[in-house]
């Protein structure tokens, strides 16, 4: 009988450090799970903001393309057999697009809830340049009593320059960097905790 209140106490000690034990991990997941909440994700139209303009100037789509250019000087008062000049070059480029968001300003952004609409910047050509390695000269026919200009090749490139970007415009490039553009950016919103993710231009 006299054991009986030690053994009470001793089943209290017990008893409270397992308590305590579990009111511990309860409150470490409560932790864990306020941070995990994507309801508590920062969703402010600044912080959204502030996060698409690191994208700065997205890059969505490149255009790989082969063609065959021409360029050519000829003289006033001599056929071209005795002083032209004439130039066939066989041009690789790639044409690359996207959408500038580093401009990206606060009232191109509407936030409702989990929703998030946005007024896309139009897609643009960022750049073309020809790969140098696989550019080659075709064919080169010069006249008689001339010899081969060397700025008529630099001519040619810059043609070459200019025919591959109107060939990506012509074969749909922004249409393709405007759609790329919305797909990055509705992974991107909906990782921040957005529901739906829509475009103005929808509306």
């Amino acid at each position: 009988m006299t054991n009986q209140p030690a053994r009470s106490s001793a089943i209290g000690t017990i008893a409270g450090f397992a308590l305590g034990a579990i009111a511990a991990t309860l409150f470490t997941l409560a932790i864990v799970w306020f941070f995990r909440d994507p309801s508590r994700v920062d969703v402010s139209r600044p912080t959204v903001v502030q996060q698409i303009q690191q994208l700065q100037r997205l890059e969505t789509v490149v255009f790989n393309m082969e063609k065959i250019v021409s360029g050519s000087q000829e003289s006033k008062y001599l056929p071209r057999m005795l002083a032209g000049d004439r130039l066939l070059l066989i041009v690789h480029g790639e044409v690359t697009a996207g959408v500038d968001l580093g401009a990206l300003v606060d009232s191109q952004i509407r936030i409702d809830d989990k929703t998030v609409t946005i007024a896309l910047p139009e897609p643009s050509v960022f750049s073309t340049r020809l790969d140098n390695a696989r550019t080659r000269v075709y064919a080169r026919e010069t006249g008689l009593f001339t010899s081969p200009d060397p700025e008529l090749e630099s001519e040619v490139r810059r043609e070459a320059e200019r025919q591959l970007t109107q060939a990506a415009l012509d074969g749909g490039i922004l249409k393709t960097a405007s759609t790329n553009a919305r797909a990055t950016l509705t992974s991107l919103l909906q990782g921040l905790g957005f529901d739906a993710v829509r475009f103005s231009e929808e509306d």
